[in-house]
């Protein structure tokens, strides 16, 4: 089944139907997902993410993106077993499933000898994983990758393919949540070390949402707050692109709406101006990470 994505002229969104010509015509054809079968590789790599998170739980240790329940995410995931329990570090690059089909098996293979040369640093790691029926890590670490069957191994193994991240940060979409798959890296990972009273995400007047981060360190009392994230196309987008082509920064004042929303938990109800005497106080993230606490 195949379906035309399109947006007529002068509408903002999306609709499913026949396709409808413009100007300048385009269309994204949303097809049929071929079947897709959870391959041997990633159900013993998803096996064992699972039994190391079970053990974490068990010893109340804190699992790397907050407490389940977990999504498996190809995001470079190098599990290491080390004196005081398991940890994870993330490698280089990760190798999402779909971008195995444009993947150089050379360059993916120095990320192969990477993750080796950091698990011959945890001597531990081998016969802890072997301990968990997870038999194959020593096979995948040693084995070179020289072609489409080692690319496809190596995507889905424990070393790239089970980074646990909630659904939300996974895969969501704001105003509801930022996922790690649709929004840039260096933006999303502050959710997972910012204040819990400071909002990273906010929407914009237009609509459309953005990531701010303060100007200043906190107890600064500086309100004003620097867009980090704009959507492109949009005023915001255009112009944190012009402040990047100038080598300047996109900052809004502390008394708009953007740093009212950014800094909302911080000052009193009703306030003016984001500047100023704060108040402190930690809450949940809506996502359920866990993230740190006022100083």
């Amino acid at each position: 089944m195949t379906e035309v994505l399109t947006r007529p002229a002068g509408r903002r969104k999306f609709e499913l139907g026949k396709s409808r010509k413009e100007n300048h015509p385009w269309e994204i054809r949303v097809v049929k997902h071929p079947e897709r079968s959870t391959s041997s590789h990633f159900r013993a790599a998803k096996k064992t993410a699972k039994s190391i998170l079970a053990e974490l739980e068990a010893e109340e240790a804190d699992p790397p993106y907050g407490p389940g329940p977990w999504e498996m995410h190809h995001g470079g995931s190098l599990w290491v077993k080390a004196a005081d329990g398991w940890r994870m570090y993330r490698a280089r690059v990760g190798i999402e499933w779909s971008a195995q089909f444009c993947a150089d098996p050379a360059k993916v293979d120095r990320l192969r000898r990477e993750a080796a040369e950091l698990i011959e640093a945890f001597p531990l790691t081998l016969p802890a994983l072997d301990e968990l029926g997870y038999k194959r890590a020593r096979d995948l670490l040693d084995t070179p990758i020289t072609d489409a069957d080692g690319v496809e191994a190596w995507t889905d193994s424990l070393f790239n393919s089970c980074v646990p991240l909630s659904s939300p940060d996974h895969s969501g979409v704001l105003p509801k949540a930022a996922g790690e798959h649709h929004y840039p890296w260096p933006i999303k990972a502050a959710d997972f070390f910012r204040y819990d009273d400071f909002e990273l995400w906010v929407t914009l007047p237009d609509g459309t949402n953005a990531g701010v981060t303060p100007v200043g360190r906190r107890g600064s009392g500086d309100g004003h707050v620097r867009i980090v994230h704009a959507r492109h196309g949009t005023p915001a987008g255009d112009a944190l692109a012009e402040a990047q082509r100038r080598r300047m920064m996109a900052v809004v004042p502390p008394d708009s709406p953007i740093a009212l929303a950014a800094f909302e938990q911080q000052i009193p109800r009703g306030a003016k101006s984001a500047s100023g005497p704060r108040r402190t106080r930690g809450r949940g993230s809506p996502n359920g990470a866990r993230r740190g606490t006022p100083s």
